[in-house]
Order: structure tokens, then sequence, then C-alpha cells
């Protein structure tokens, strides 16, 4: 059976990952799912269950991690900010 601080350990880790959506309802939607997802199992006494769980788990971090990163690289908003605060207005 996986021990408590593995299982902490990957749930703090899915929170931070999520925590780095620049989007707003993209981070709130992931922090939400992992919260969800870890009570809707916090009674789960079957080790193999336990051990398919941390698996989808680590699936949806390295998922996260990828999103996130893609997300931020090519974030339409920052594209958008940037070219309205290096561009000139003339005064009238």
């Amino acid at each position: 059976m996986a021990a408590r601080s593995q299982i902490l350990s990957l749930y703090h880790k899915l929170l931070r990952e999520g925590d780095k959506f620049h989007n707003y309802n993209f981070r709130e939607y992931a922090i939400r799912r992992t919260k969800h997802g870890f009570r809707a199992n916090k009674g789960e006494n079957d080790p193999e269950k336990i051990k398919l769980l941390l698996g989808e788990a680590e699936r949806a971090l390295v998922m996260m991690q990828r999103q996130a990163m893609l997300g931020n690289a090519f974030s339409h908003e920052s594209v958008m900010n940037k070219e309205f605060t290096t561009r000139s207005h003339p005064k009238t």
C-alpha cells in the first residue's frame, strides 16, 4: 500500500501545478478536480485500487505540467496585453 506521505505529496504537487495556469478558469478547474478526486477516494482501503488511483493521479500530473507549460507559452491574453502596452497611442 502506498504511504500516506506519498499520497499527500502527489496531492500537493497536483495543487501546485494547477496553480501555475495563468487562465483563471483552467486554474480553478484543475484545483477543483484535484480536490474532488482525492476527497471522493479518501476512504478507499483496497491496495490495488489505491495503486490504480495513484497511477491515474501521476498521469494527470504529467498532463497538467504539459498543459500549463503550453498554455502559458501560447497564451493569447499575454500577446494581447504586450501589444497594447508596447503600442504608442497618439495624444489628442
